[in-house]
Parts: C-alpha cells; structure tokens; sequence
C-alpha cells in the first residue's frame, strides 16, 4: 500500500463521549490521530459548527465522523453533497451545510464524505460504548484508515 502524499485531509469526528455510543466519532478520532499520518488533520467536538466551515475549507479531503442510531450495520460510508440550509442554528449544522458554507464563504470544493458507525444506546450519562459499537467502530477503521493512506475516497463511497 502506497501512503497518499499531498492532499491534506480533515477528520472531522463528533458527537458526545458521555453519552454512551454517541462517543464513537471522538473514540474514532482517538485512533486515527495516535497514527499520525502526513497530511491528516483530527478534529473532534460534540457537534459541527459554522465555524467548522473555515477548516474544511482548508483542506482538500474531509471525513466526517460520527455515531448513527439507523445507519446499516456495522457502518456506511457516503459522500457529502454541499447544500445550505436557512433553518440551521448556529450550534449545530450538518454536514452538507458545513460543506456548503466552506464553498459559498471560502471558494472551496473539498472533497467530502461522512462515515456513520452504528451505534445503539445514547440515552444514559455514562462515558462506556457498547460492546457492539465498539465492534463496529473497529471494522470502520479496518475499512478508513487504508482509505486515507491511499487517498482513494471516490472509489469506496457507497459503502
């Protein structure tokens, strides 16, 4: 396998590690930033903002990451269709409406695909996943991670 030189690439993971599964997406990050691959950046939050628009803006690749209540098992991967929504809040945006506002704000096109891990509980305040998020998060990185070294994002969307 051929490390992907060049293009920069966002992970961009969220979701609230106290709650259960929610945590996926940061746990995920975890493990991705411990690799420290050239041209990958980590990022990690309990939810996307407008100001998350700036950073994909600065990158040509982003992956979002995050835990799904109604995902397949025990992952998808799709690609991000820019789009602007009006209704927004500025706490919490979408993924397509970050990729929206980094094209209409910074005349940016990245690349942009999201990767939900299935999870299964997220209405307790504990910061313990389940067994089998845990699992699933595991196949999703076997799956990501040669994805990221090798820089080929297009041809796995629709995972």
């Amino acid at each position: 396998m051929t490390e992907r030189r060049g293009k920069r690439v966002l992970l961009l993971a969220y979701g609230n590690p106290a709650r259960e599964d929610d945590g996926l997406g940061p746990a995920a990050a975890e493990v991705i930033e411990e690799l420290n691959l050239n041209n990958v950046t980590v990022d990690s939050d309990y939810q996307l903002t407008v100001e998350d628009a700036a950073t994909v803006a600065d990158h040509d690749t982003v992956v979002f990451v995050d835990a799904s209540l109604d995902c397949e098992e025990p992952f998808t991967f799709k690609e991000v269709i820019p789009s602007l929504d009006e209704s927004f809040s500025t706490h919490s945006v979408q993924p397509e409406t970050v990729v929206g506002m980094a094209k209409q704000l910074f005349g940016a096109n990245p690349e942009a695909y999201i990767l939900g891990i299935r999870g299964y509980s997220f209405d307790m305040f504990k910061e313990e996943m389940t067994n089998k998020a845990v699992e699933n998060m595991g196949k999703a990185l076997n799956f990501l991670i040669p994805v990221i070294k090798t820089g080929n994002f297009s041809q796995t969307s629709g995972t």
